[in-house]
């Protein structure tokens, strides 16, 4: 559940949520992310530094360049994630399904 905590901890910033949904497209170097959420390099640095420190990205090298980093991101976080909230709607579904049931024996 650590692991849970530490990626909803992160994902409740905006910023780095909009950072998630450009790297859905492929991987990026950091300063086009920061053009394209329009804050200086060294802003964005501290939120990929909270990206990659719960493991939600990674970075590689630019293949022949190896002064380009590419930042991409990691599935396994997001599968621990949605396993929670499987877990989570499971339950409402449950709940709900009880309530009708217990309506229904009420008419």
């Amino acid at each position: 559940m650590d692991d849970v905590d530490a990626t909803l901890a992160a994902l409740a910033d905006p910023t780095r949520r909009k950072v998630i949904d450009l790297l859905r497209e492929g991987p990026r170097p950091a300063g086009e992310l920061a053009q394209a959420v329009q804050m200086s390099a060294p802003a964005l640095s501290r939120h990929l530094r909270v990206l990659r420190g719960v493991g939600l990205v990674e970075v590689a090298t630019g293949g022949d360049d190896a002064r380009l980093r590419l930042y991409t991101l990691r599935q396994e976080p997001f599968v621990a994630l949605r396993a929670w909230l499987d877990q989570v709607q499971a339950f409402w579904a449950e709940q709900l399904g009880s309530f009708k049931d217990h309506v229904e024996r009420g008419r």
